[in-house]
């Protein structure tokens, strides 16, 4: 029997040219689809009917210490992107380097900028960014 390992700091998130720093503890990335790819209907007499969803966008939920000079970059690329009228979307990959899931989109943008709170303790900033067109793949560890 082989033992598979996760490891966290075998995670790499780059958007645009900057690979992300400062995770915060606890779950630091998540990946889902923005709508199911395939929905159902019964109708009246039992016989089911399928639709394939055409839509491939995705949430990216990423999730960093305050003290991440990676936020200096999201709220730039932000800020970018609300400039330019939205014409800053950039490439982003989430690839787990010690097993096969890999997220890759070549347009990716962030929805809002984290929101900012202080404390006693050093808290987290949340970022959601939005993608379409991705490649993604849910895999295992080696």
């Amino acid at each position: 029997m082989a033992v598979k390992t996760y490891s966290p700091d075998r995670v790499k998130v780059t958007v645009g040219a900057h690979t992300l720093t400062g995770y915060a503890d606890g779950t630091f990335v998540s990946v889902e689809q923005l709508t199911d790819g395939v929905t159902s209907q019964a109708g009246a007499d039992g016989e089911v009917a399928r639709a394939m969803s055409a839509d491939k966008r995705c949430k990216i939920t990423l999730t960093l210490q305050q003290t991440s000079r990676s936020n200096d970059m999201l709220t730039a690329m932000y800020e970018a992107d609300q400039l330019s009228g939205g014409d800053m979307p950039v490439p982003l990959t989430v690839r787990d380097l010690r097993g096969t899931t890999i997220f890759a989109a070549g347009a990716a943008w962030i929805v809002k900028k984290a929101t900012a709170e202080f404390g006693k303790e050093i808290s987290e900033r949340e970022w959601t960014l939005e993608a379409d067109g991705a490649q993604y793949f849910v895999g295992g560890n080696q």
